[in-house]
């Protein structure tokens, strides 16, 4: 049977709960709800645009923590406390998945969030 690894580092900001932020198991990686906190102090911004490219950065740097990269990510689960702010993850989003021919699937939906919270990602990754 394969092992469950937790992904952490000091740049992946950790749950209050007892959660991880990732987990691996052989090849997959599966994302807890990655949120907005900034990847140094850990604190979560008030505004939009910075919780969204400290999502993104946390995103990567949970991929590169797991032994891949960006382009392992198959599907993208993203959370947004107002749809108004769609028009700010799609900058991060091109960034990250630059290539159109090989992005990974994504499901965006307004949802209530936790107070403060303007984000979360969700997301699995398959390891070559």
């Amino acid at each position: 049977m394969t092992k469950r690894q937790t992904i952490s580092a000091p740049d992946i900001p950790e749950h209050k709960n007892p959660i991880p932020a990732a987990t691996r198991i052989g090849n997959l990686v599966f994302s807890s709800a990655v949120g907005g906190e900034d990847p140094v102090s850990h604190a979560l911004p008030e505004d939009s645009e910075s919780q969204i490219a400290n999502t993104f950065k946390t995103m990567a740097a949970i991929m590169r923590e797991a032994g891949g990269a960006a382009e392992h990510i198959g599907k993208l689960s993203v959370y947004l406390a107002d749809m108004e702010d769609r028009k700010l993850v799609n900058p991060h989003w091109l960034d990250m998945f630059p290539d159109e021919s090989s992005r990974p699937v994504r499901h965006t939906l307004a949802k209530k969030l936790p107070p403060g919270r303007r984000i979360q990602v969700e997301f699995i990754a398959v390891l070559p």
